[in-house]
Parts: C-alpha cells; structure tokens; sequence
C-alpha cells in the first residue's frame, strides 16, 4: 500500500483494501481520503472451531473504549501475502526435517493466488527464493527455498521479524501474515526486542508463532512468541512438539483462509502528538450461536500518514 497515494488509503491496523464487488471476479479497490483501519479478525466457538457464515451485525468493535462504526465488511477467502520465517540456527538442527516437512503443508494448503516467500535465520538472515524474487506462488520454487538454509550458528530471530514486516509491505496482497517457527531466543540480532516489538505495532502482519524447544533448551523464549501473537491477533503454538508442527501448519492455514475483515475510520488524535498508540477490541455474538470468540490486533499505532 503506497501512503503517498493520492487517496492516501492507511490500513494500519489489520489486512485488505481489496474486497469483492458485485461481480467477484473483478474485486474493486476501498478507495477512501480518510484514514481506515482495517481489522484481520479470526471467530472460533465453544470447542475451538471456525465460525463462518457470520455479518456485520454480529460485531462491536471499540477503540480505547469507544465503539466504532464499521465502514468495511467482507468474510471472503482473499488473496493473502504470506511470509514463512524458519530459524535455521544450531539449535534446530535435530528438528529440521520435521519442521520443514510441515511448512511445506503450509504451502500446499495456501489459497493458490497467495504470494509467498521464505526467510532462512541464524547468525543473520537469508532469502530463500532466488535474490531476483521477492515472492512466488510456485510451490516447488517455495519447497526449494525451505531447504536452502544451513543449521548452523546462533539466532538472529529480531532481525528476521523485521526483515519480514519489511518485506511483506512490498507484496501486492494487503492482507498480510508471517509464520514464525523458532524457540524464540535471540542472540545474534541487530535490532533490539523494542525495535522488533515497534515494527510489529506499525505493520499490517498477523504473526503465527511455532515455538520448537524442549524442557532443557536455554535460548527458549516462549513470551516473546506469544506476545507477537497477541499484538498482532495471531496465534502462538508453544510449546509444539517437532511431530505435531504439521497439525499447527494445517490450523494457520485455515485460519489465515477463514477471518474477516472489518474496517472503520478511528478518530482523530485529541492534540498533535497525542492518542498515538490505540487499543482495540473486538466482541462478536450472533442468535443460536454460543460462546463466540473474536480474535484480532489488540493495539496500533496512529502515525501520521
């Protein structure tokens, strides 16, 4: 999304400017002068399950404690950037076949319109497509650049989550995730947790964290996963045994192809410099429908455009 544009369209918060129109083979563009947040929002039941099939009606979305009126509704399974960040660091070297073999069901169970691309990090961070390819929807291209890196050394993890947030705003597709599998320690990053924390609240990504370790791992760190997670509205499997990262592969597939979008315009700072960062909640219900839970970005920043 360019924010020079001249309708200068922010989504800030959450995935797409583009949602289908009244012939859904030609989707058209939210074009809009006023600053629009736009909200990923995942729905699951009592027992865990996706909820489809839900409307407008059935959401209260509120901004530091107002509720919002929402300006953009869409419940279809749009194209998505989606970018896949593997720590190839010493550590995971016992747990490497496993764990690409699962993110390869990652890419086969994408929508086939996806772009996508592999990041590869342990003392610093490597594209695994070829240096003139951002992005791909070949599978093949996709499994190749999963096994281009090497086991080896320490965990640059900081770097590779804002080497992904930076690379996702380059992607055609607003809607936007990145898959994060590592043990979540970092020792070998140029950027801080702050640094890496910050870039998180400013992008558009929703992160889905695999944390890989075992009880005596000292460069675990669980909380950090689980706190990308939770600014961004994804989700955090930890800890995930090697064996059973393909079923947290299939459930981030699904999901990603299952939320909603929801858009409103926020209002505006109450002084310059004020307001900046902003909390969000989202509260679904529906008739016959029971204990409904929304999940989505919990906070982002009011930069100026």
């Amino acid at each position: 999304m360019n924010r020079r544009s001249a309708m200068r369209i922010c989504a800030i918060a959450g995935a797409v400017s583009f949602l289908p129109g009244a012939q859904p083979q030609k989707p058209f563009t939210i074009s809009s002068d006023v600053r629009l947040v736009l909200l990923d929002v995942a729905v699951k039941d009592g027992n865990g399950g996706f909820v489809t099939g839900l409307g407008k009606e059935d959401f209260v979305v509120t901004e530091n404690g107002k509720r919002q009126t929402i300006t953009v509704f869409a419940d279809e399974d749009l194209p998505v950037t989606v970018g896949i960040l593997v720590d190839e660091s010493r550590s995971m070297a016992p747990k490497r076949d496993e764990v690409l073999a699962a993110a390869r069901i990652l890419l086969k169970e994408s929508n086939p319109q996806d772009e996508m691309f592999v990041l590869n990090f342990n003392d610093d961070v490597k594209r695994g497509l070829p240096a003139n390819t951002l992005f791909s929807d070949d599978l093949d291209k996709l499994s190749a650049a999963l096994y281009r890196g090497i086991p080896k050394g320490m965990t640059a993890m900081n770097d590779a989550v804002v080497d992904g947030v930076e690379q996702l705003k380059r992607g055609t597709q607003n809607k936007k995730a990145l898959v994060l599998i590592s043990d979540g320690g970092d020792n070998a990053s140029y950027k801080s947790r702050s640094e890496m924390l910050d870039a998180v609240e400013r992008s558009l990504a929703t992160i889905y964290a695999i944390g890989i370790y075992g009880n005596d791992d000292q460069d675990k760190n669980p909380q950090i996963l689980k706190e990308l997670a939770r600014i961004s509205g994804g989700v955090a499997y930890v800890p995930w045994q090697p064996s059973n990262v393909s079923a947290a592969c299939r459930q981030i597939a699904r999901e990603i192809r299952t939320r909603y979008t929801i858009g409103y315009i926020p209002p505006p700072p109450s002084s310059r410099g004020a307001d900046i960062v902003r909390r969000i909640h989202v509260k679904v219900s529906a008739p016959g429908r029971s204990r409904l839970v929304a999940r989505t970005r919990t906070v982002y920043r009011y930069d100026p455009i």
